[in-house]
Formats: C-alpha cells, structure tokens, sequence
C-alpha cells in the first residue's frame, strides 16, 4: 500500500458563533492607546466630572480609550463622524460616547461654530444631539447619567419618557404648555402624556428616547393614528394630530445606543426614518426605503448623514454588519479585544431540571444562592431572572410568591412602567454613586437572616426588556436564564447584567439534558463556552 508524503488534513475548526455574529477582525488597531482620562483631549470640566463619577485614578477600558484616540479629532468644516463603537456588556461604552459629544457640542458652543440650518422651522426644543435608545428605563439611566457628567460643562438634556400619571383625563391647557420645565441641576423631562405649544421654544442641547417618543416630538402626537386604521381596516374616532414640538435643523449628533436592537426587524425602520428625516431637515436627503431588503445583489449608493453618526452596540450580529457594508462603508469600527466574550469576572454554570415542577426547581437554585451567600459574607445577594415570555414571567412571580419569596416581575406592559421613572427598578440598578471612587454598601436589608425575603424583594423577573444597556448594582450577582436564549446576542445581554466592570457574578442557564429537548440544550452549551 502506497504511503503519502503529504502532511495529513487538519480539520477544519468552525467557530460556532459565525452564524451569528460577524466575527472578522475589520476595527482599527488597539496598540498605542492612551491609557488615562487628561486634558486635553477632554475639557477641563469634563476631566473634572469623569474624576467625581469614576474616581480620581480611574484608568479608560479599551472602548473608552479608542474614543479618546479616534472621536477627539476636530472634523473638517464639511465632513462628519461616523463611528461604531463596539464592545462587551460592562465596558463603559456611554461613556466613550457621551464624552466626545459633550465636549463637541460644548466646544462649538464656546467657538460658535454650530453647523445648523439657518432655514429649517424652529420648534417647541431644537436640539443639537439626538441619542436613541431601546427602552425608556435605559433613556432614564442615559440621561442621568449625562447630567453627572455636565456638573462643571453645562448643557441641557431632555429626556423624553413617560408620564408620571397615567391618565390625560382633566387635564388643562396650561398645565400641558408648562409640562416642560427646566429641572434644578440643569435637566429636562418631557411627558408622553402632554403635548407642548410649539410657538413656546426651550434650550436643549441633547435629547435622550426611544424611537417611538422621537418620532412623536418629531412630528407631533397621533401622527401614526392613520397608519394603524389603514392596517386594521377598522373605522376608529377621529384623532387630531398634534403638532410637531421638536425641530432638526440644529442636529449635528445622532447616537444610536444598543444598535444591534434598533437595527434589528422591529426597530430598524423607525431608526432609519429618523436619521432620514434630520437630513432632510438639514438640507441633504436622502434615500430611505421602508421595506430594507439586505438580500438583493449589488451595491447601494452609500448614505452620507448631514451630523456625527455614532452606533454603540455590545455584540455585531451578522445582519448589522451586511447593513454598514452595504450603506456606510466609510464607517470606522472601533472594538475592544474581548467583543463576543463574557467578562472573565462572570462564571457561568449549566442546571440541568429535575424533570419535575421547573418553578420549584428555580426556587431551591434561589435558596441555594442565598445560603451560599450566608456562609461566605452574611449578606444575600440579588438575583434576576430572564424569561422569554411575559405569561411566564408572571406565573414566576406568583409562585414564589406564594413560596414566601418577594420579587419585582416585570413585563413590556407592567404598570410600574407608566410612572416615569425608574423607581420599579429600585434595589437592583447601581446607583450612580456607587460608581464613584468609594465601593457600594451592601443594604442592611440583606444582612442578618432569610427572614426578610418575604418582605424585601432579592429577585427580579423580566424578560429581554431589561437586557439592554441598563447598567445594575453591583448586588446583583446571579443571572438566572430560565427559557432557553433565542440566540446568542439575546444570551450575551442578558448574561451581561451581572460581572459587570470588573465585578464577580454567575449566570446560570436552566436546561434539560436528557431525552426530548436535550439536543437543543446542547447546542446552547457550545455556543456559550465558545463566549468564555
């Protein structure tokens, strides 16, 4: 038998994620970065206030410092930014955004050298940045968090969110024209549940929201009310659209946070018509095509927006990426070396169900957690809890109920939603001054005994809504994935709201592994050490 010389095949070692995320190595180099906050290329005041938040000698992470290397460079008269920042969830990605905005916008203050079109109308609030986030609880956190960083640079943020009363009923025309109103540190809050006069106008420099309450500001309440008659077909009361109370002409940043959500199928149409509408404002249109089709051949004619175009995002799926090669292929990527990984700080650990009552087997891995915690430090931890569905989240949060184990279960349409504020998230996000230099206290409620847990909630239930971006206490140190993650972006989220910034946490996925249903676990399994 014939031998042969040639060394033998190796196999072919295929990346598990590839089907998911794009996976190349296209960002610009890591090497040389700086590797502390200084002035320049920050404002003094800026340096000043990134000091208070995060401590005199705070060092920048990876993402922050290409930021300070890459989005400090003054842009020609003409030309704009367009960045995306990408990186793991924990790595302070608001901060290598808001950083340069703020200073940009700041500086273009002082200078007067604000690029906005003279002839576009003037409305109610005609901001100079708009950021776009998913949910409101996160535009809640952004915009608290820009305002910490504003103590010594001042500019005005408008978070626009929801109502803090859930009805419009009784309500009079005065009280909706003052609705808007300057806060004490220099922070405003719009009303989804008012409108304002557009003949009265009010300085913003940045406005914080969801895409649905931009494009309401933008073109003024119950402007979709015609829309959603055509689709339903059904005759529905008369509905006078307000008018618009935001104008566009003076935008020279759009920030889109978490873009891997809102350029996702059920976002990414009202994302791309709000870039195209500030265009258009601006005197450059340009094209927009509600139905986006990715798979047809050939190469569109490339976007150029009229502003800074930032995106931020913590993985880049696949279909993000096939978008920005196609319509901004100037884009710059800019991503730290540990994009697609969990925290080397997060554990994670497979429990397999007992094959009996799964909401039991969720309450012993609880108490096992607390007893654990017990045993080392004496205080219990918090726990959150990701569920797939809302149903499922609510049967959850009745049978530990019942159980004796209080809990906050969350849903898309839970009314703790409607008042505003994030006072529902209370106990398990990190209180901004927990970031600062000196460690969190852990709360006295969680010391002593597991008497309290039928009194002070340690658990939250949610679903993917409170997966992105929101920024939780270091207390939270256990993630329970209890329905199996759509896929591996939905997993790498919500895995991520613990182990964040360098602290310890674990995150557990529930999964069967045996018999019927054991093979999808197992693909589960892979893909999740593939992230280690």
């Amino acid at each position: 038998m014939l031998q042969s010389d040639s060394p033998p095949i190796k196999p072919k070692i295929v990346n598990p994620l590839s089907d998911e995320f794009d996976i190349s190595r296209r960002s610009v180099s890591t090497k040389e970065l700086p590797d502390k906050f200084t002035s320049p290329p920050l404002m003094e005041g800026l340096l000043e206030s990134i000091h208070g938040v995060l401590g005199p000698d705070a060092r920048p992470t990876p993402i922050q410092a290409l930021s300070l290397k890459h989005l400090f460079n003054e842009p020609q008269p003409s030309r704009y930014h367009e960045h995306l920042l990408a990186s793991e969830t924990g790595s302070g990605k608001s901060i290598a955004y808001l950083l340069p905005m703020l200073h940009d916008l700041k500086q273009s203050e002082l200078n007067n050298t604000q690029r906005a079109d003279p002839d576009a109308p003037r409305r109610a609030v005609n901001p100079r940045a708009i950021v776009l986030a998913p949910t409101h609880e996160l535009t809640r956190q952004l915009s608290g968090f820009a305002k910490e960083l504003l103590h010594h640079v001042k500019l005005r943020v408008l978070c626009a969110s929801r109502a803090n009363t859930a009805s419009r009923k009784n309500v009079s025309a005065a009280k909706m024209a003052d609705v808007l109103v300057e806060g004490s540190n220099g922070e405003l809050e719009v009303s989804s549940e008012f409108m304002m006069r557009a003949d009265q106008t009010h300085p913003v420099d940045i406005v914080v929201g969801t895409p649905a309450k931009i494009l309401e500001l933008m073109r003024g309440r119950g402007w979709d009310h015609e829309a959603e008659e055509i689709l339903d077909k059904r005759p529905r009361r008369k509905v006078t659209v307000g008018e618009p109370q935001m104008g566009l002409g003076r935008v020279e940043w759009i920030v889109v946070d978490e873009a891997d959500v809102l350029f996702d199928p059920d976002f990414q149409e009202a994302t791309r018509s709000i870039l195209a509408e500030v265009s258009n404002a601006r005197g450059h249109p340009v094209p927009f095509d509600p139905n986006l089709d990715l798979s047809t051949k050939g190469q569109p004619t490339p976007i150029s927006y009229p502003f800074n175009f930032v995106l931020t995002s913590a993985t880049i799926p696949s279909s993000l990426a096939a978008y920005l090669d196609k319509f901004h292929p100037s884009l710059t990527r800019l991503a730290s070396p540990n994009l697609h990984k969990l925290p080397s700080s997060l554990k994670t650990e497979h429990f397999s169900w007992t094959g009996g009552n799964r909401d039991a087997d969720i309450e012993h891995r609880l108490r096992r957690v607390w007893y654990e915690d017990m045993e080392k430090t004496g205080t219990k931890s918090k726990v959150l809890v990701f569920c797939n569905k809302s149903a499922r989240v609510e049967n959850l949060g009745v049978y530990l109920r019942e159980k004796g184990i209080a809990n906050v279960a969350l849903t898309s349409a839970g009314d703790a939603r409607k008042r505003g504020s994030n006072h529902h998230l209370d106990g398990f996000l990190r209180a901004r001054s927990d970031s600062a230099s000196a460690p969190a206290a852990t709360p006295a409620t969680g010391a002593g005994s597991m008497d309290d847990l039928k009194e002070v909630p340690h658990v939250m239930i949610t679903t993917s809504l409170l997966s992105r971006g929101l920024d939780f206490s270091p207390d939270v140190k256990h993630v329970f994935i209890v329905d199996e993650p759509r896929n591996m972006v939905d997993f790498l989220h919500r895995a991520g709201r613990s182990g964040r910034a360098g602290e310890s946490g674990k995150v557990v996925v529930f999964g069967k592994s045996k018999g019927r249903g054991s093979e999808k676990a197992r693909v589960v399994r892979k893909k999740v050490g593939a992230l280690a």
